[in-house]
This record gives C-alpha cells, sequence and structure tokens, in this order.
C-alpha cells in the first residue's frame, strides 16, 4: 500500500480541523479547537484497484504571532490550501503559504478548499478571485465541514494528484 503526506495548511479557524474530522471520522463539532503544534490522523481511500494510506497532517492555524514551521512540511506528497469563504484575508494567506510552501517543497500536488460553503450569504471570497486562482492552475472546492459537502471529493481529487492518476 502506498502511504503520502499531506498536510492541512491555513490562517487560523479555517476549518482545518473540521474537515479533517468530517473525513477521516464523519464527524463535525460546533466547538472551537485550536491546534497546537500538529495533529495526524491517518485515512485509507481507494484509488481504482489502488489503496492509499494518507498522514493528514493538521498544522496549527497561522497568523501574524505564530508562522508555520516549514520543517513540518518535509516529506509532503500534497497539501491542502484552506481559506474560510466568510473572511477575504484567509484568501490572501493562501496565496502567501503557497507560495512559501512551494519554495519549500518544490512543486508538489494541492488544493484550493474553499470552506463554509452553508454560509455562502456571508462570503466575502468572490468567483473572480477563485477564477484568476484557477488561470493560474489552482483546482479549487468549496466545502462544508459541518455538511460534509465536497470534502471527501477535494481529499480524494488530492490522492489522484498525488498518484498521478488523472481520472
Amino acid at each position: 500500500m502506498i502511504q503520502k503526506k499531506i498536510c492541512m495548511l491555513g490562517a487560523s479557524a479555517v476549518g482545518k480541523t473540521s474537515l479533517v474530522s468530517r473525513f477521516v471520522r464523519s464527524i463535525f463539532s460546533e466547538k472551537y479547537h485550536t491546534t497546537v503544534g500538529v495533529k495526524v490522523d491517518k485515512k485509507v481511500v481507494a484509488l481504482g484497484e489502488d489503496q492509499m494510506d494518507l498522514l493528514l497532517w493538521d498544522l496549527y492555524g497561522e497568523d501574524e504571532f505564530q508562522k508555520m514551521r516549514t520543517s513540518y512540511l518535509r516529506g509532503s506528497s500534497g497539501y491542502m490550501l484552506v481559506v474560510d469563504g466568510t473572511r477575504h484575508e484567509t484568501l490572501e494567506k493562501a496565496v502567501v503559504l503557497q507560495n512559501r510552501t512551494e519554495e519549500t517543497l518544490a512543486k508538489v500536488p494541492f488544493v484550493l478548499v474553499l470552506n463554509k460553503i452553508d454560509l455562502v450569504d456571508k462570503w466575502e471570497v468572490d468567483d473572480s478571485a477563485i477564477e484568476e486562482l484557477g488561470k493560474r492552475g489552482w483546482t479549487a472546492f468549496r466545502t462544508s465541514a459541518k455538511t460534509g459537502e465536497g470534502v471527501e471529493q477535494a481529499f480524494l481529487a488530492l490522492a489522484r494528484k498525488m498518484a498521478g492518476v488523472t481520472a
């Protein structure tokens, strides 16, 4: 079985931990839990006839006080950039993180996850910003850790990218 490390990256309170909980355990909690350091979860996914063991590294959210440790990125096969659709500044942070991550890891597969689609009426991230990133080759998914919408699709798309599977 192939084992791949995925890092969850994004600003504080964008829903990284909730996305992992939804994907791995199919649960969502309304309680906010700050990640301290890194929390590692594991899930096996099927890719056609093959299986991939995903090690999900949920890194603490980056803000002005706490910068991401690039050492946590070592050995990653891919990463998720998570954005809170209700806070535009989290998209700006994701662009900065993507640049820094690419400097550290070179080019590895990643997907952009626009979380909190269940709160779409409060969104600050507009379609034009997402389209602009799409023109740069970014693959974006709209998700809700709360309802589960789009979560599995985003993780599986990243797993397929890491495996070099196009379908």
